[in-house]
C-alpha cells in the first residue's frame, strides 16, 4: 500500500495560540472534543523543540527581537502538521519514529530558520503519530511575512515537492501525493471529522431517549431531552456551517466517483478521498434525520430558549 509523507500549514493571527498550546502541549486532563486522544499514551509524546514560555510569549518575543512591524491582521505564527500514512508507522520502533520526525524538522529548519521554531511536539497518543511544529514567519531581513515564506498555491506545491525530495532520501518507500493544484482537491480538516464524531454521540443519545418515551414517562423524558436538544442544535448548526466551505470538494469527488464505473478505474482514486466525502455525507444525513425526528414542539421550545439566551448575553455584558 502506498505510503505518503504529509505536510500541511495553517496560518494564525495569534488568537488561536492559547487553544493550540493547550492541545499541542497536552495541558488538559480530558479532551472531550477530540475522541482520538488516548491520555494513557500521552506519556509517550515527545518534543524535538521544547517551548521555553507560553506560545504567546514565544511569538511576541521573536517578533520584538526581530523588530518586525505588525498590523492587527498580521499572521503571527504558522502551525505545521507533519505525519505520514498510517501504514508507514506500522511495526516501527520509537527511535525510528523519532528519526522520521527529526528528519522533517531538519527540512523545515533549513527553510524557515531554527530560531523561528518555538515548539515541535510529536503526539503518540492519537491514531497516527504526527508532529505539530509552530513557527513565526519572520524573514531573514526581519519582516513578519507568512505570504513570503509560505507563498501562494503554486509555491505550496513547490514546498511539497521539496519536502518529498528531502524525505525520500532517508525513506525511499515514501511517495509524493498528487498536488492539490492538479487535483483541485481542498483538504477537509481533521476537526470536521472529530466534530462529526462528537455530534453523532449527541444524536445517538437523543435518539435513545426518544425511543424510550411512553405515556407514563413522557414528562420526565421531556425534561431529559431539552438540555440535550439545546446543546445539539447550535453544535449541529456550527458543523453544517463548516461543511459549506467544503461543498465544492464534496461535489468534485461525487463527479469523479460517478465517472468511475469499473472497479479497476475506481482504484485510481485515493481510498481516503472517496471515503472522506462519503463519511461526511453520511454524517450530514444522519444528523439531519435526528434533527427532524425531534418533535417539532421540542425543537421550537429549544430554539426559543436559545434565542432568549443570546438576547440576554449582550445585556449582561453591558452591565
Amino acid at each position: 500500500m502506498a505510503q505518503f509523507a504529509i505536510m500541511r500549514f495553517a496560518k494564525h493571527k495569534g488568537g488561536a495560540g492559547r487553544s493550540l498550546e493547550a492541545h499541542h502541549e497536552r495541558q488538559k486532563e480530558r479532551y472531550a472534543s477530540n475522541p482520538d486522544i488516548d491520555t494513557t499514551k500521552s506519556k509517550y509524546n515527545f518534543h524535538i523543540v521544547q517551548p521555553d514560555n507560553r506560545y504567546r510569549n514565544e511569538i511576541e518575543q521573536r517578533i520584538k527581537e526581530a523588530g518586525c512591524r505588525t498590523r492587527k491582521d498580521s499572521i503571527r505564527f504558522v502551525d505545521t502538521l507533519i505525519t505520514a500514512s498510517p501504514e508507514f508507522f506500522k511495526g516501527k520502533k520509537m527511535e525510528e519514529v523519532k528519526d522520521y520526525f527529526k528528519t522533517a524538522v531538519d527540512f523545515l529548519s533549513q527553510k524557515i530558520g531554527m530560531n523561528n521554531i518555538f515548539s515541535a511536539v510529536v503526539h503518540m497518543d492519537e491514531r497516527t503519530p504526527h508532529l505539530h511544529l509552530c513557527f513565526t514567519p519572520i524573514t531573514k531581513d526581519g519582516r513578519l511575512s507568512a505570504k513570503e515564506i509560505i507563498g501562494n498555491r503554486a509555491q505550496l506545491t513547490k514546498w511539497q515537492d521539496n519536502f518529498f525530495t528531502h524525505m525520500v532520501k532517508a525513506y525511499p518507500d515514501i511517495e509524493r501525493g498528487e498536488s492539490a493544484s492538479k487535483t483541485g482537491r481542498r483538504h477537509i480538516p481533521t476537526r470536521v471529522f472529530k466534530q462529526a464524531v462528537s455530534l453523532n454521540k449527541q444524536a445517538d443519545k437523543i435518539k435513545e431517549t426518544l425511543d424510550s418515551i411512553n405515556p407514563m414517562n413522557a414528562k420526565k423524558k421531556r425534561e431529559e431531552l431539552m438540555p440535550m436538544i439545546m446543546q445539539f442544535i447550535p453544535n449541529m448548526e456550527s458543523y453544517l456551517e463548516k461543511l459549506k466551505k467544503y461543498k465544492g470538494e464534496f461535489e468534485r469527488q461525487e463527479r469523479v466517483n460517478a465517472s468511475l464505473r469499473k472497479e479497476i478505474e475506481a482504484s485510481k482514486l485515493s481510498t481516503n478521498e472517496r471515503l472522506e466525502a462519503q463519511y461526511v455525507q453520511r454524517n450530514f444525513d444522519k444528523l439531519k434525520a435526528t434533527y427532524y425526528r425531534i418533535p417539532e414542539e421540542y425543537r421550537r421550545e429549544a430554539e426559543r430558549s436559545l434565542r432568549n439566551q443570546q438576547q440576554r448575553q449582550p445585556r449582561e455584558r453591558g452591565r
